[in-house]
């Protein structure tokens, strides 16, 4: 039988605008070199990293939850002139955060 893997839990933040900043960066840069640069990528990017700032400034810590709390804030975002939508923000989110602290996005470790 196959094991579950292990909930992520990020470092507390030691500045939680700093990472949202950076998060932000990264993103818009994901977003633009992933398809083609849009102007919406910038505004995409600045919602995500306003979620996770929030989220984090909360005490989230769990990566699991910052994805879901970036796909259901996101739900409201109007998509209409991205080829984007909230689960590939919240994956790709994912994907950065992970990338930055060393762990294999395919396998958990």
């Amino acid at each position: 039988m196959t094991q579950p893997i292990p909930p992520i839990t990020l470092p507390p933040p030691q500045d939680p605008m700093l990472e949202g900043k950076w998060l932000q960066q990264r993103l818009h840069q994901w977003l633009d070199e992933e398809f083609i640069p849009e102007a919406i990528n910038q505004i995409i990017a600045e919602r995500a990293a306003q979620i996770f700032v929030r989220q984090r400034m909360e005490g989230e810590n769990d990566l699991g939850s910052l994805v879901i709390a970036i796909v259901t804030e996101m739900q409201s975002f109007d998509f209409s002139k991205s080829f984007y939508g909230e689960f590939a923000i919240a994956n790709a989110v994912s994907d950065l955060l992970l990338e930055s602290l060393g762990i294999d996005k395919c396998c958990g470790q």
